[in-house]
């Protein structure tokens, strides 16, 4: 043991966990020879540990996509080779495409240049998403405040192949109880929940550009959030503070574009949808919680928040089990719960809004509850269960003052 009672052990473990790994890959063009010799350095300093080169396989799944009606000729095969003879006539294929490294995976990877990449990771989406609303869908410009349901939103929307250019903002780090609903590992506790977002978004695509605001939204950094440059084409609304709600709704009015936010509510979703793109003249939250002020809301505590929340959603849509858990916090239980299923849920509903506007397609303009309780619990709709929901929820308006 040292000085301060540690082991050697215990030392390497220490040193080990302070040691900061960026979150952003880098790219290697191999038709460059300072580029490789950069990342034959990166072999040499044992700071690379796999190789993944399927790009072969890529040519293969691009040159069908653009030959789609010889995929199922029987000479198919053959025409690929000749076509990949061709390719490596011009150079060594490793000196093509482009090799990307990631630095918290000690790893690179062998990769089609950006606009075949996208070409050919999109290509499933054809027809369900048609080729100009792919286009717009992947140049917007998108932000995303809170990253536990708005993880799963901003994975949601990049596996569709949106959002090319991302601006996200959250200050918090992930802890263990929030493994219950964002998408990450064990091996990210205590890091930033931006830094582990970014890193999941250039796992799908790495030519993306992605900003990141680890210390949240407030007063001092709103207006950069959505004014860029780039200025923000939507924004997305998935923080708790009920303040910063209201400050992105002055800035969304102010720049007059749309606002979409989806909450959890046991296993179901609540969708709001605020068009200022539309109507520069829409109420803050649908004019649900009255005329409130950024101060007023700044007041809140914990409580309080939840309060507003639920008025928020209305406690006729809140489900029994989440009314009896509100009643719960500081008693039983430390916080209002959340399941991860609605997080998915929540992801996938408002992605596909952020599509449908960016697209200029018809789509709600208020509010959309999207219940797996409705559609798959027997008997939702019956007389009893109808006249129980609305006994439960006149009582819980009386016990939380609403």
């Amino acid at each position: 043991m040292d000085k301060k009672g540690m082991t050697k052990l215990e030392r390497a473990l220490k040193r080990k966990a302070s040691v900061k790994i960026g979150f952003r890959p880098r790219i290697f063009d191999l038709s460059s020879d300072k580029q490789r010799k950069t990342l034959l350095g990166l072999f040499s300093k044992n700071s690379i540990r796999q190789v993944i080169d399927d790009y072969e396989e890529q040519l293969r799944e691009l040159f069908a996509i653009e030959n789609p009606s010889r995929v199922y000729l029987d000479n198919f095969d053959q025409e690929f080779q000749s076509y990949l003879a061709q390719l490596k006539k011009r150079s060594p294929l490793y000196q093509q495409g482009r090799w990307i490294y990631y630095p918290w995976l000690l790893t690179v990877v062998h990769l089609l240049k950006d606009r075949d990449f996208q070409r050919v990771r999109t290509a499933r989406n054809r027809n369900l998403i048609n080729e100009g609303e792919q286009k717009n869908f992947y140049n917007a410009v998108v932000g995303i405040g809170g990253l536990s349901v708005g993880n799963s939103v901003t994975l949601a929307i990049v596996l569709q192949g949106g959002a090319s250019h991302i601006r996200i903002a959250d200050h918090d780090r992930l802890a263990l109880s929030n493994l219950n609903r964002i998408r990450a590992g064990v091996e990210n506790l205590g890091q930033q929940k931006a830094e582990i977002t970014a890193k999941q978004i250039y796992a799908l695509n790495p030519y993306a550009k992605i900003e990141i605001f680890p210390d949240g939204l407030n007063t001092k950094n709103v207006k950069k959030f959505f004014a860029g440059p780039p200025k923000l084409d939507i924004v997305v609304d998935e923080l708790d503070n009920i303040a910063v709600k209201f400050l992105i709704r002055e800035q969304a009015k102010r720049n007059k574009i749309a606002v979409v936010m989806g909450a959890d509510n046991g296993d179901n979703a609540v969708i709001d949808i605020e068009r200022y793109d539309l109507n520069p003249k829409t109420k803050f939250f649908h004019g649900r919680l009255g005329n409130v002020s950024y101060k007023q809301l700044s007041r809140l505590d914990k409580f309080g928040i939840g309060k507003t929340i639920t008025k928020y959603i209305g406690p006729e849509n809140v489900t029994e089990r989440m009314q009896k858990s509100l009643l719960e916090m500081g008693k039983t239980i430390v916080s209002w719960p959340q399941l991860g299923g609605a997080a998915l849920i929540n992801g996938s509903a408002v992605a596909y809004c952020v599509r449908k506007i960016l697209n200029n397609q018809p789509l709600e303009r208020n509010r959309s509850l999207i219940s797996l309780d409705e559609k798959l619990t027997p008997d939702y709709y019956s007389p009893a269960q109808r006249s129980k929901r609305k006994k439960v929820a006149k009582n819980f308006k009386k016990i939380f003052g609403l």
